[in-house]
């Protein structure tokens, strides 16, 4: 929302009113709050037909300030809210004559008197703050509003929001936190995150389930400006240091990933979206793949396993599937894990909507008619997830699938969601517009995780918000298959896990149109290095040899070496299970120190050791950055000095993949399995060790820490220790003069190399 035209003048009908002086300060049962009047009260009478505004202050957790600025605070609590996670932690407060400063750890605010300012520090740096005009209530023609600014620093760059299609930086764009069914190539998004994190160390939380609206260095081109609709507004400012220690702190209050089956880290195949599809062309596809020597992982089934016109009806199309329980055995004896796919409306035609409407488990208008419209299918209701009834009877559903052997869902949806509807339990509907997703995902992945058990549960759904991190995965959405619609969902994925999300997924080769061969070989690639990869589109299938006498190779080349690096990606899962830290991570969250990183889109880091630069161009021509240090490529072992801009050109089977030096890199030996015992036949490959020396852990499939190795450099050679038991593993040292391998055997604790 812009309040301003320009630096001095109001938008038409627009009236502020800002805290502009401290008249009070005192202890109460919800924290500690700050009396602020309008203008600087000089005489008594100035306090009458005036408003005053409260800024009430606590701490949730240790590092986490929140801040809430109330004009009128009679209103009713309206559901729903975030399920936050909190820990409370002490403040202390200093009131002095001047300010007030308010502490809790190693974050501090100092409130200023006259003029009113506020300013937050960590350690005694300062991270961001306001004056006396940028804090307070607006009233305008749309109706009221809360609005902060607060101030960007020079140099400094904003990221997050969500899972964003433009520019990663955000400085200068206005986003509004609102889920719609967008695409990827538009401001629109599946999954908004009223989080920005900074390269100066915070980052900022708006505690709300509705529409914030951000104007980022643009409405005044040296603040961020976040405000929303009513009388008032939740904030919270999220200390770090790092912005890997923002979101360290930022999933610690609002939930942290279940971990992923490690099965689900392996190929998808889909059957596409509009695509004809039975039994006979699923199995050729499967059959196809397996006499290519391509592994695969995850059969998905998309829309048309059920018959047209009932989604969602639950219920197999018998004409193209006589025997679905059949059909998914013989997926099972082929190795497969399979998915289909849901979303949460129910079409009039499908049998389960009369169901639905008779037992009150649709979303309803206000004069009790089932809320309905022809938008997706015709005549479909929307599922009522605060209705626990419904969520039974849903769950219910997917649980006869589940029995028939199904083994998870693709949760489509979730963004189109109306406002102008009633809910079972009285949740206001424009706040829960973007809270619904929540609700639907969590529903089936409960489901999943009772029945499968924990470890075991994965969804592949779309639309999110705060907390939905919690029910992985995620996917990237409608793109096309082109290289700038790669690039843009690149963007996105380094927005989301810029987010707190851990992990992300998006549809290889894009979901729109046929690729050429050129982008499907080199979204292969991309894909297959991250932690979920599928193969899906619109109106075609998506089988590599459809795509050229190349791409057969290409995708079995970056399967098998997606195997073989599960141990490395299953354990950055384990961490990112347990600290919040995504897996894809965006060059400025590791090189947090580096100026060159802050704007990178087109590369990241999977993890902190291996640096990944997709190929965007017919050509093979790739410009990338390395920091500095050594690197060494990871599928050729050529050594690449660091901290310079890079141009290369490269044949399909490769592309910029770069091992940072003291990296201790664990190596599987399955190159067709993603669930296998990682133990079994591992290589250790220590790159470029330092005379400090660095250490990894390795864990099992089941993502428990089962060894911890270090090495480090002693004069010509490398000691190696193993912490744990193990059954022998091989060690191969890389450092720029070849490689030097040896084998450990079993028990041995050490070696020098």
């Amino acid at each position: 929302m812009k309040f301003t035209d320009g630096f001095w003048v109001l938008k038409p009908g627009v009236t502020l009113t800002n805290c502009r002086e401290v008249q009070d300060a005192r202890w109460e049962e919800n924290g500690y709050a700050v009396y602020c009047s309008h203008v600087p009260v000089s005489d008594r009478g100035m306090i009458l037909n005036a408003p005053l505004l409260t800024l009430t202050f606590r701490a949730p957790r240790a590092g986490i300030l929140s801040l809430t600025l109330a004009h009128f605070q009679g209103g009713a609590g309206k559901a729903p809210a975030f399920e936050l996670f909190e820990e409370p932690a002490a403040m202390d407060i200093t009131e002095g004559p001047d300010a007030i400063t308010v502490t809790s750890g190693d974050l501090r605010a100092v409130v200023t008197r006259t003029p009113f300012s506020l300013a937050f520090f960590e350690n005694g740096v300062r991270l961001t703050g306001l004056g006396e005009r940028h804090m307070g209530h607006a009233k305008t023609p749309e109706g009221a509003f809360m609005r902060v600014k607060l101030d960007v620093g020079v140099g400094e760059k904003l990221y997050g929001l969500g899972e964003r299609f433009t520019p990663f930086v955000k400085n200068g764009q206005v986003v509004d936190i609102w889920n719609e069914d967008g695409g990827t190539a538009s401001e629109l998004a599946y999954k908004n995150i009223p989080l920005y994190v900074s390269n100066a160390g915070y980052g900022v939380f708006v505690n709300s389930t509705g529409k914030v609206s951000y104007e980022l260095c643009c409405e005044a081109v040296q603040s961020a400006q976040f405000s929303l609709a009513g009388e008032t507004l939740t904030f919270m400012v999220i200390g770090g240091g790092t912005m890997k220690g923002v979101l360290a702190r930022y999933t610690a209050l609002t939930g942290r990933p279940a971990l992923p089956p490690a099965w689900s880290f392996g190929l998808w195949l889909t059957t596409s979206f509009t695509t004809e599809y039975n039994e006979e062309t699923i199995l050729a596809f499967v059959d196809g793949m397996a006499a290519r020597g391509i592994p695969l992982h995850v059969f998905h089934f998309d829309c048309f396993w059920m018959k047209g016109y009932e989604w969602c009806n639950m219920d197999w199309d018998r004409a193209m599937f006589p025997d679905p329980e059949g059909l998914l055995r013989r997926l099972h004896e082929r190795g497969l894990k399979t998915c289909l796919w849901i979303n949460p409306y129910i079409a009039q035609k499908s049998p389960l909507f009369k169901v639905a409407m008779a037992a009150g488990y649709l979303l309803k208008r206000p004069n009790g008619d089932v809320w309905q419209w022809d938008m997706w299918q015709a005549g479909m209701g929307i599922v009522d997830f605060t209705n626990p009834a419904a969520c039974a009877w849903f769950q219910g559903l997917l649980k006869r699938l589940l029995d028939m052997g199904v083994d998870c869902f693709k949760t489509d949806f979730g963004e189109r969601i109306p406002t102008d509807c009633v809910y079972f339990d009285g949740s206001d509907p424009v706040l829960m517009h973007n809270y619904y997703t929540l609700l639907y995902n969590r529903c089936v992945f409960e489901l999943l995780e009772r029945e499968r058990g924990a470890g075991e549960a994965c969804v592949f759904a779309r639309s999110a918000t705060v907390g939905s991190q919690r029910y992985p995965l995620h996917w990237g959405g409608d793109s096309t298959s082109t290289f700038p619609s790669m690039a843009e969902t690149l963007r996105g994925g380094l927005s989301l896990c810029m987010s707190g999300f851990a992990f992300w997924s998006h549809d290889i080769s894009g979901f729109e149109e046929m690729a050429t061969p050129e982008v499907y070989m080199r979204w292969a690639q991309f894909g297959l290095l991250g932690t979920h990869s599928r193969l899906h589109g619109s109106g075609s299938y998506r089988v590599p040899w459809l795509f050229g006498e190349r791409a057969p190779d290409v995708v079995r080349q970056f399967v098998h070496l997606k195997c073989r690096l599960m141990p490395y990606l299953y354990g950055l899962a384990a961490e990112a299970h347990e600290t919040g830290l995504p897996v894809m991570r965006a060059m400025p969250l590791v090189f947090d120190g580096d100026r060159a990183c802050e704007d990178l889109d087109r590369q990241y880091m999977l993890g902190d050791a291996l640096l990944v630069a997709p190929v965007f161009r017919e050509d093979g021509a790739v410009e990338y950055y390395l920091p500095a240090g050594r690197w060494t490529h990871l599928l050729t072992g050529a050594v690449a000095q660091g901290g310079a801009w890079r141009n290369a050109t490269y044949d399909v089977d490769s592309l910029p993949l770069f091992v940072r030096e003291n990296t201790l890199l664990p190596m599987g030996a399955s190159e067709t399995q993603t669930d296998y015992d990682y133990l079994d036949g591992l290589e250790v490959r220590v790159y470029q060790p330092s005379v400090e020396g660095a250490q990894c852990a390795v864990v099992d499939s089941r993502g428990v820490q089962c060894l911890r190795v270090s090495a480090r450099r002693e004069g010509d050679a490398v000691r190696v220790r193993v912490n744990g038991e193990h059954r022998g593993l091989t060690l191969a040292v890389y450092d720029g003069a070849g490689v030097r391998r040896a084998a450990l055997a079993a028990g041995v604790p050490e070696a020098t190399v």
